[in-house]
């Protein structure tokens, strides 16, 4: 009685503190069983685990910036450089850093941290507004133990884009697209994906427009100007990235290559060619590691597909409403189209979270213990692969 008697923001804070303990004890165990490795000395500290991986990328740009010059390999392609990652975050955390005096490492943290606060606030107000309330709380018990739930407090840009994330989608739920712009102009300089966000919206206004249509509900000329307004400045933004690092770099395809010189030890050098990553994982997964014909992996990607497919047409996926089915189809087919699955590819999955609101739908007490239990387990799991450093580490977060 007491826990209902609370504001529901301090319900949710809660949850958020509880996640982020599991996450500190998974983090300080992992961290006294690691050994030495490329950025810390054997059994690091927590802000020093925190910050490994591309957490050091970030702190490169936040000190030095961006390479005018690229560097390339011996057969002509560009290397790893700061051009894969977004700005807003590292320049936030030099900010916080700036006026706080306190090191990268813990300003990276606290940044992250108070994201990922936001977000899951966020996140209960949006699934409250399609969901009752016992769903909406217990879809944010899973958003705060989800196998990825970790980046809410490490230093990833992450927990970042998931709080603009969450704020324009629910600004979108409510119609209010004049509000969604500056959010959306930042969020495409956080995190890769403002495209799928300019489909997602695209693929609105024609629903909108096909409804007034045939009569079924009228879209007023304010609606119109506002909601096509928020898809072309997705669109804009989302393509801006990668003009940027041509026009500094005088190489046009910079920011491709970029990206592209991560998973080269996979496919070797090859063109982004769209949808065709998956394939060419299917293929690589199946033959290479569990030594199956061609075709196991093939039908493995359709059943993957259709599935994804079918999730979005479940009456508990209907009650989301149009706007969040249409995320979550025009953020898959993002990750399909360019994309090659690997270990990172759980942490690119993480804005899919609005699906938290089908799988919490359920009301079994067994299944939704059953399912905390799952997403500990999932967590455990991926920090061993993921985070963790072994001596020729193949799995990056």
């Amino acid at each position: 009685m007491r826990w209902r008697a609370l504001p529901w923001w301090a319900r949710v804070t809660v949850v958020f503190l509880l996640g982020r303990a599991v996450d500190t004890l998974l983090l300080l165990w992992q961290a006294a069983i690691e050994g030495p490795n490329a950025w810390t000395g054997a059994h690091p500290r927590y802000l020093q685990f925190a910050n490994i991986w591309d957490g050091r990328w970030y702190q490169i740009i936040a000190q030095v910036g961006y390479p005018r010059v690229l560097q390339f390999d011996a057969t002509g392609h560009v290397t790893q450089n700061q051009w894969a990652f977004l700005p807003v975050y590292p320049y936030v955390v030099k900010g916080v850093m700036a006026l706080t005096g306190m090191s990268w490492e813990a300003s990276a943290v606290l940044v992250t941290v108070l994201c990922g606060w936001g977000a899951t606030l966020l996140f209960y107000k949006l699934m409250r507004a399609r969901l009752r309330p016992s769903t909406a709380m217990y879809a944010t018990v899973l958003f705060q133990l989800a196998p990825v739930a970790a980046l809410f407090q490490v230093a990833y840009a992450e927990a970042m884009f998931t709080l603009l994330l969450t704020a324009i989608l629910y600004l979108w739920v409510k119609r209010r697209f004049w509000w969604m712009l500056p959010l959306i102009v930042i969020a495409a300089f956080t995190r890769p994906g403002e495209v799928a966000l300019a489909l997602a919206l695209g693929l609105w206004v024609v629903w909108r427009l096909w409804r007034a249509w045939r009569g079924t509900e009228p879209m007023r000329m304010p609606e119109l100007v506002a909601s096509a307004s928020a898809t072309i400045v997705a669109l804009v933004s989302g393509l801006a990235w990668p003009l940027i690092a041509a026009r500094v770099t005088g190489y046009p395809n910079a920011y491709t290559e970029t990206e592209l010189s991560w998973r080269v030890s996979y496919t070797g050098w090859e063109p982004l060619v769209p949808f065709t990553p998956w394939i060419q994982g299917a293929k690589w997964w199946f033959t290479l590691w569990l030594h199956t014909p061609a075709w196991v992996g093939y039908v493995a990607l359709g059943a993957l597909v259709g599935l994804g497919v079918l999730f979005l047409l479940v009456p508990p996926a209907r009650r989301l409403g149009v706007e969040l089915r249409l995320w979550l189809l025009s953020y898959g087919l993002y990750v399909l189209a360019v994309f090659f699955p690997q270990s990172s590819t759980f942490r690119i999955l993480l804005p899919l979270f609005p699906a938290l609101g089908v799988v919490a739908a359920p009301r079994s007490r067994w299944y939704r213990a059953g399912m905390v239990a799952v997403f500990l387990a999932a967590q455990i799991c991926w920090l061993l692969l993921a985070w963790t450093i072994g001596d020729y580490d193949w799995s990056p977060p």
